[in-house]
């Protein structure tokens, strides 16, 4: 299973943790896994590069990534918003393969 965890503040996302592997297809052919770390870089890609973003990140060959935005800006967390959007509906469409947890920023 994949889990994927936001990280929040009182009012705002500011960072998420995805680590696991769905199980519905062999490694290299899993389409969710594909379509998980595809947002996943895409937000950090966008985070670093388009936006200038100040983000801590952890990755790792396993299915893991942390992406944690320093200061947080509106259009940073807009980004986070969108991520988090895109993530709830693929875990509503496989709900056996994907979840959601949400934690404070303290523990990000």
């Amino acid at each position: 299973m994949i889990t994927v965890k936001f990280f929040t503040t009182r009012t705002k996302i500011c960072g998420f943790e995805v680590k696991g592997h769905s199980g519905l297809a062999e490694r290299g052919n899993d389409i969710l896994c594909a379509a998980v770390s595809s947002a996943c870089y895409m937000t950090v890609n966008t985070l670093t590069e388009v936006l200038k973003a100040d983000v801590n990140i952890k990755v790792n060959d396993d299915g893991y990534m942390k992406a944690v935005v320093k200061d947080l800006t509106e259009e940073a967390e807009n980004l986070l918003k969108g991520f988090q959007i895109h993530i709830n509906a693929l875990a509503k469409d496989y709900q056996k393969n994907l979840k959601v947890i949400y934690g404070g920023a303290e523990n990000a």
